[in-house]
Order: structure tokens, then sequence, then C-alpha cells
């Protein structure tokens, strides 16, 4: 309840308060001497089809990016028109993935905990502290090892974690339309391999390609 709490603050949703400071977070970490601080998400944990990626994302603080925000919130041509301005304006940036196969031989959330530490490790400026979007920081085989603190609806609530999700959004969806021209059965570039009735359709017609994630269509 604290937590929450907390982040209501931040979103300026308390004793009537209406202005978002979306560095708080960033700030907080500054205070308690971390350096610098990154930010951290995932993208594609859902799909049927295709890896989980992440991004992890060093900004200078206070930078001015016009639209920046979740990216569950943009429509694809902003988060595309905002990815190279995210990849200029960073201090350091990075994207990785994890393979669907490697999902399937885990499990979802490790896959996506592995792929976050993953980003954070490839950032090619070290980061002292990272800010994680969500609640989860560890599945059964792997979790995120350097410090952090997770921050629920972290796209949302703070800069660097929208940052980081418009990277690893756009850089998933992009592998899902090179994969459409591999498999144009599947109509990846329509559906980016989530479960929509078209994909579910080609499915029951052609049946799984190997960028599939077996596990996933066992639940369904």
């Amino acid at each position: 309840m604290q937590n929450e709490t907390e982040d209501l603050r931040h979103c300026g949703l308390l004793k009537g308060e209406i202005i978002m400071d979306v560095w708080q977070y960033e700030k907080e970490a500054l205070a308690e001497g971390y350096t610098t601080i990154c930010g951290c998400d995932e993208a594609g944990a859902g799909p049927l089809a295709g890896p989980v990626y992440a991004a992890a994302v060093i900004l200078p603080l206070g930078v001015d990016i016009p639209g920046l925000d979740d990216s569950k919130k943009l429509t694809e041509k902003k988060r595309e028109a905002l990815f190279p301005v995210i990849q200029e304006k960073a201090l350091a940036w990075s994207v990785t993935c994890v393979e669907a196969a490697e999902i399937d031989r885990t499990d979802i959330l490790s896959a996506r905990m592995k792929a976050m530490q993953l980003a954070i490790d490839a950032l090619p400026q070290e980061p002292d502290f990272a800010l994680i979007d969500g609640n989860r920081d560890h599945g059964r085989s792997a979790a995120i090892t350097a410090p952090h603190r997770c921050v629920v609806k972290g796209d949302s609530l703070s800069a660097s974690i929208a940052a980081a999700s418009i990277l690893a959004k756009v850089s998933r969806d992009r592998f899902m339309v090179e994969m459409a021209e591999k498999y144009p059965e599947y109509r990846f570039e329509r559906h980016k391999g989530y479960g929509t009735k078209l994909h579910r359709e080609l499915l029951a017609q052609y049946g799984p390609c190997p960028i599939h994630r077996r596990t996933f269509m066992k639940k369904r």
C-alpha cells in the first residue's frame, strides 16, 4: 500500500495535484548516492511467437523528449519517430532478446528477467542502479542481479523506463516484420505474433513455425 501511495504521489494524484514528475525515481536514486541510473523494460511477454525483447536506457536527467510515454499508449508511427530521438539523446542504450526456444525451455517470467539483465549488462556505460518496470525481479531460472528498484507502471512514471519501453517495443516489432518475409503465411506484419483471431486461424491452417512458442499454444 505504501508503494502504491508513493506512485500516486509521483503522478500528482494526491491532494488534487495534477503535475507528474517523470524524473522522480531517477532523482530519488541520485539522492541515495547512485550516479548512473538506467531504466529497463521488456516487450513481447504475451505473444504466441517471437522473442521477448528488453531495452535499457540511461538518459541525461531532465532531457526533453517531447511525446515520451509508455510505448503501449503511443501509436506505431509515434514510437517509430521517437526511436531515433531516444537513441540520439541517451547517454547509453541497449536492446537484447531471449528467443522463443529458450522461453519454452524455461518460462516467460525467467525469460523476461534474463532479457532485462542482459540489456543492463550490454550498456556501453555501466549503470550502478536500474529502474525496472513492473513488480517482479526474478523468475525460476533468472533474476535482475543489478542494484535496482521495481516500479509498478514504471513505463508511465519514469522517463528512463518509458524510453526503454519504446526501444524494446519498436525493436521487437521490426523483428516480427522481418519474420513476415521469412514466414509470409503467418502475416506477422499484421499482428506481430500476438494471439489475434487472424493469427489463430493461420496457426490452425499451417501449424507452428520455428519461432512459435510451443508452451504458449498448449495453454490455449
